[in-house]
C-alpha cells in the first residue's frame, strides 16, 4: 500500500509519499509560485515520475495547507493543524509543543503523546515574523537568505527592531544599515522580534516539553537560538522541517485508508 501527503503552502509545496508501515519512500518540495492549483498538480508528478508510480498505485491521497482546495486529486483535505501534530508526532518522539512558522504563518500547537491535538494559536493575519518577512529583510540586508542564521549567531552586539510590520520593519533596517550598525547585530536584533511574536503565540496555549519546530524557518539557527533563550528550552528540529505537514497527509491518509477497508 502507498500513500501520499501533499501540503499545497503559501511559498513551497511538499508532497510525501509513505507506505503501510509509515515509512517515508520520498518526498518532492518546489516553490509554490503564483498558481497554487499549478505548483500541487507539479509536485504530485514530480514525486509520482520520481518513484515510477502511477495515479492508480496510489491508496488514498489527502491535501493539506493553504492550497488543499486546489488539489482534485486528493480523497481527502484535512488541516494544517491536524497534520503538523500527527508529521511531527511521528517524526520526532515525545512532542507536546510544536512551533509551526511558515511562510505567510505562525503556529503554536499542544498535542498529546499520541498526535492528538490539544490547543493551538495562530497569527494569520500578517506575515511579520514569517518566512517572507525574512526574504524582505534578507533583500534590505542584501544577505542570503540561507546565511542569516549563521551570521546572526556572530553578532557581538544586538540592535533593537522595534516594528513587525513588514513594510515598516523595512525602513527601519534601512535607516539601521544607514546608522551604521553591523549586518550581524541587526539580524540578530530581527530574529529576537520573531522569536518574541512566535513565543507569545506558546504564551497563549501553554507549553509543554518536548518542544519541535517546523516549517522552513526552523532552518535558521538565529530565529531557533533567541526561541530557546526566550522560552528556556531546546527546540528540536528534524532532517527536513518543511514536510512535516505533508508527511502527518500522508499518515492520515494511511489511517482513513484503513478505517475504510474496516467498515467495508
Amino acid at each position: 500500500m502507498i500513500f501520499l501527503g501533499i501540503d499545497i503552502g503559501s511559498l513551497s509545496t511538499k508532497s510525501v509519499l509513505i507506505d503501510e508501515n509509515g515509512k517515508i519512500l520520498d518526498y518532492d518540495l518546489i516553490l509554490t509560485g503564483a498558481n497554487s492549483r499549478r505548483a500541487g498538480r507539479t509536485c504530485y508528478d514530480n514525486l509520482l515520475s520520481k518513484k515510477g508510480i502511477k495515479p492508480e498505485d496510489l491508496s488514498y491521497v489527502v491535501a493539506t495547507g493553504y492550497g488543499r482546495i486546489s488539489a482534485p486529486f486528493a480523497d481527502k483535505q484535512v488541516t494544517e493543524i491536524t497534520c503538523h501534530a500527527a508529521g511531527m508526532s511521528h517524526l520526532l518522539k515525545d512532542v507536546k509543543t510544536i512551533l509551526d512558522v511558515g511562510g505567510q504563518d505562525s503556529k503554536s500547537i499542544r498535542i498529546n503523546g499520541e498526535g492528538k491535538v490539544l490547543d493551538f494559536a495562530m497569527n494569520d493575519k500578517c506575515a511579520a515574523g514569517t518566512g517572507r518577512f525574512l526574504e524582505v529583510m534578507a533583500r534590505t540586508l542584501e544577505v542570503d537568505l540561507e546565511d542569516m542564521g549563521e551570521l546572526s549567531l556572530k553578532a557581538k552586539g544586538e540592535v533593537k527592531v522595534s516594528s513587525m510590520c513588514t513594510v515598516f520593519a523595512e525602513s527601519e533596517v534601512v535607516s539601521l544599515i544607514a546608522e551604521g550598525h553591523p549586518k550581524e547585530e541587526i539580524l540578530r536584533g530581527l530574529h529576537r522580534a520573531i522569536a518574541d511574536r512566535t513565543a507569545s503565540l506558546v504564551d497563549r496555549v501553554g507549553m509543554a516539553e518536548k518542544v519541535a519546530m517546523s516549517g522552513g524557518v526552523a532552518k535558521n539557527q538565529g530565529v531557533r537560538s533567541c526561541l530557546e533563550e526566550r522560552l528556556g528550552v531546546k527546540i528540536y528540529v528534524v532532517e527536513e522541517p518543511q514536510i512535516v505537514g505533508a508527511v502527518g497527509a500522508a499518515l492520515i491518509a494511511s489511517r482513513m485508508w484503513k478505517k475504510k477497508q474496516d467498515d467495508s
